[in-house]
């Protein structure tokens, strides 16, 4: 038995008001906070100063009209303020919004024929975005702390469907949730004295009596939130269970077993009358509109950066180069629809690094073990005192924005693998051949060399049945902070 305590979020009308006060307090702040920014950057490049106009009021009028409309969008529309949603999903209804809003606010300046600064229109809309993400972040933060996001769950079921859903809520620290323990449901006493009641993933194992009052149970636990997640095989209980908790007045989630489906973008079809949900699946990277404008981000964004990052790229080249051998060398790699391709780096090893590779496996059965295991070494006696540096900072991958222009790579996908490796994707391959290998993905900004080889293909396989444009974006900005903490990298 856990000792559970009643749930912290006592104030959840508090918490939806404080989100509330929160964004429109960021919307205000922004609008001055843009205006200084605006009067600073014509200050700095001795702009003409923006005159204001006897309807300046108008301006701010429309601008906090618009405000409104979104703080209205995220609470009645998305439920920001009522429901918790993962962050990034949050975050980009955010940009959306903004991006939206602040279209709208320029139309509706025009067509009213107001004079306004463009400037400040772009600095104001900016920094507004900026600052409702940093404020839902702080809020939300204290909230936490004080106690008022906390939402305790009961987790039902113990299988793998039990155990993954665990590990989605607890990687989701913004969801406010905390995981009381798993439950079995029993059929008897005696399948409840007969339950093994070792913890599972640190949570410990309870018995449910499913004739037991669901009020009962509630009220034992001080009225938790109730997350279903059982087997395919226990249709019937799961049934039970959503009865007697949603008749009991409890907070019911199901997640079904669904591992290997496309989820994201999935569409929900209710049928009046027919206990039936229709739910249908598609592979984004399967429709040529999503891959047109996969690789059109691709071709924009790794030619700037190959503009930006042009002196740091010839002051690599520069050093690597000083032992006499080539700054970079190409591996061969297997690309979409199986293609070979040659995946440049920065040499970070010695100049005969084949041979030594060669002769360390012939002589050490545990390395050779570990080559044919994970393709690669953790103590690699060929990788020289640059190389340790380049490949912790990553900078040994930059040359593979010349793969992304040719269209080989991509900036986000799966990891460029060797023929032989194509065969431990099994079945899933499909999917790894589906899409261009990138210079960075899921199973980087997952924990890197530090994940096993099965794990790095189930990333994989889940980011090419998942694209979006938004995923990408997310998995380049975890990026940075997995290069700058040189997380899982040799």
């Amino acid at each position: 038995m856990i000792n559970a305590h009643p749930a912290p979020n006592t104030r959840p009308h508090l918490s939806k008001w404080l989100l509330v006060a929160t964004d429109l307090l960021m919307f205000l702040l922004a609008h001055q906070l843009g205006f200084w920014l605006a009067a600073a950057v014509r200050h700095w490049r001795e702009l003409p100063a923006f005159v204001a106009t006897p309807d300046a009021s108008l301006r701010l009028s429309v601008w906090l009209g618009l405000v409104l409309a979104g703080i209205g969008w995220f609470w009645l529309v998305r439920g920001h303020y009522t429901q918790r949603r993962p962050f990034w999903d949050e975050t980009r209804d955010v940009v959306m919004a903004m991006l939206v809003l602040a279209v709208l606010d320029a139309a509706l300046m025009f067509m009213l024929k107001s004079p306004f600064s463009r400037l400040w229109w772009l600095t104001t809309w900016s920094v507004s975005l900026l600052a409702v993400v940093l404020g839902r972040v702080l809020m939300r933060r204290l909230m936490m702390r004080l106690g008022w996001w906390e939402r305790q769950v009961l987790v039902f079921g113990f299988g793998e469907n039990a155990r993954e859903a665990f590990a989605a809520l607890k990687s989701e620290t913004w969801l406010g949730y905390h995981v009381l323990g798993f439950v079995a449901p029993c059929a008897d006493v005696r399948d409840a004295e007969n339950l093994d009641e070792q913890p599972i993933c640190g949570k410990p194992l309870l018995p449910y009596l499913l004739e037991e009052p669901a009020s009962q149970f509630l009220a034992r636990y001080h009225q938790p939130a109730i997350l279903i997640a059982l087997e395919t095989e226990q249709l019937e209980v799961q049934q039970q269970l959503v009865q007697r908790f949603s008749v009991a007045g409890a907070d019911v989630s199901i997640a079904p077993p669904l591992k290997g489906l496309p989820l994201y973008g999935t569409e929900l079809t209710h049928f009046f009358s027919h206990e039936v949900l229709l739910l249908r699946v598609r592979n984004n990277l399967s429709r040529r509109a999503s891959r047109f404008i996969k690789r059109s981000f691709d071709l924009v964004a790794s030619a700037v950066l190959l503009l930006l990052l042009a002196p740091l790229l010839l002051g690599v080249a520069w050093l690597v180069s000083r032992d006499g051998g080539p700054a970079t060398f190409g591996h061969i790699r297997i690309g979409r629809r199986g293609e070979p391709f040659r995946c440049l780096k920065f040499r970070s090893m010695v100049i005969d690094a084949q041979a030594r590779l060669a002769e360390l496996l012939a002589r050490d059965p545990d390395a050779r073990a570990e080559w044919e295991r994970d393709f690669k070494l953790k103590n690699d006696p060929r990788v020289t005192a640059l190389g340790v540096f380049i490949r912790k900072t990553s900078l040994d991958e930059l040359p593979q924005l010349i793969n992304v222009l040719r269209g080989d790579m991509s900036l986000v996908g799966p990891r460029p693998v060797v023929a032989d490796e194509v065969e431990r994707y099994g079945d899933d391959k499909v999917f790894y051949l589906m899409a261009r290998p990138g210079i960075t993905g899921l199973w980087q900004i997952s924990g890197r060399n530090d994940i096993d080889y099965d794990s790095r293909v189930a990333l994989d396989c889940w980011y090419v049945r998942n694209w979006s444009l938004w995923y990408d974006i997310v998995i380049l900005i975890k990026t940075i902070k997995v290069v700058l903490g040189r997380d899982g990298a040799y």
